[in-house]
């Protein structure tokens, strides 16, 4: 199964304090045996790399059952169940969600100050199934679907020699071809032997990527010829590595050819492509940064 949503977990947090206090470690490791989660999936890391995502979807099920009133912390890391939730309890929902949660008036209160709604509003919503963090990540993803596409569009309605010098400003950004003066007098200056530039891996030049670009549309595919062309160019300038780079997309069977070859080949489709534009800050500029900061359980140690 996957790992479950932080909503979804709101009943087994509230009835693992059935007993008493507990420890919120205890919790995160007997509610992923519970529901049979792998390794893979209870080390699986937020972006962040600081906190598994299981155990973060724990953390903010308990944060709403104690915005409710279920239950309430103790100590660090601790917490239990209150009246209120061992009522519940005694006659339990199938389910505990967002919607179940609002028939509590501390938690109504809650919602009021957070979604700036008013304090006696009784109207059900649909509520996500993601936890404000999630959220957040997941609307960056789609303002960055928007901005890819866009950079894509601007990159395949420019002219060909722009193409060329984008992909020197990423390569360079990326850290290799010592100076984008450098790499610029590289790429392009073959013209010959179905290379299109040569790229420094590293300041001294001591090793080299051979480079392929093509500016296509977004329906003109490369095929498995392109691939094998671009190796045999390699071999000639018994090379060891290159870089396919395209504005379209690789068919599947381009794809199947550079893995089978003796030479490493790296495919970078358009999408790819601008995605690690936004990455490395090329062709935008930072507009606004959000920060999410957490409580500081140390201050608070008397």
């Amino acid at each position: 199964m996957e790992i479950p949503d932080f909503q979804s977990l709101m009943l087994p947090v509230l009835r693992s304090s059935d007993a008493g206090e507990v420890h919120i470690a205890d919790v995160v490791q007997r509610l992923g045996e519970e529901f049979s989660l792998n390794t893979e999936q209870l080390a699986h890391l937020l972006p962040s790399g600081r906190q598994t995502t299981f155990a973060n979807r724990v953390h903010w099920a308990k944060s709403y059952l104690g915005k409710a009133g279920l239950i309430r912390l103790t100590r660090r890391g601790y917490f239990e169940i209150t009246p209120a939730g061992q009522k519940l309890l005694a006659k339990p929902p199938p389910r505990i969600d967002i919607n179940f949660l609002r028939q509590f008036p501390e938690f109504r209160e809650f919602k009021a100050s957070a979604d700036r709604e008013t304090p006696d509003q009784t109207q059900v919503v649909s509520a996500s199934s993601l936890t404000p963090d999630e959220e957040i990540r997941r609307a960056r993803d789609r303002i960055e679907d928007d901005l890819a596409a866009e950079i894509l569009a601007k990159i395949v309605s420019a002219p060909p020699a722009f193409f060329e010098r984008v992909v020197v400003r990423l390569v360079t950004a990326m850290g290799y071809g010592g100076s984008v003066s450098d790499a610029g007098q590289a790429l392009g200056k073959s013209g010959d032997g179905g290379v299109d530039g040569v790229i420094n891996e590293d300041v001294l030049g001591l090793d080299r990527i051979y480079v392929q670009a093509k500016r296509y549309g977004v329906d003109n595919s490369i095929g498995p010829g392109a691939i094998r062309d671009f190796f045999g160019a390699l071999d000639q300038f018994k090379a060891n590595k290159g870089l396919f780079v395209t504005t379209s997309t690789f068919t599947s069977a381009a794809k199947l050819t550079a893995d089978g070859l003796s030479k490493r080949i790296v495919l970078i489709d358009g999408t790819r492509f601008a995605r690690l534009m936004i990455q490395y800050d090329v062709g935008c500029r930072l507009e606004e940064q959000i920060s999410i900061k957490r409580l500081d359980e140390d201050f608070f140690e008397v």
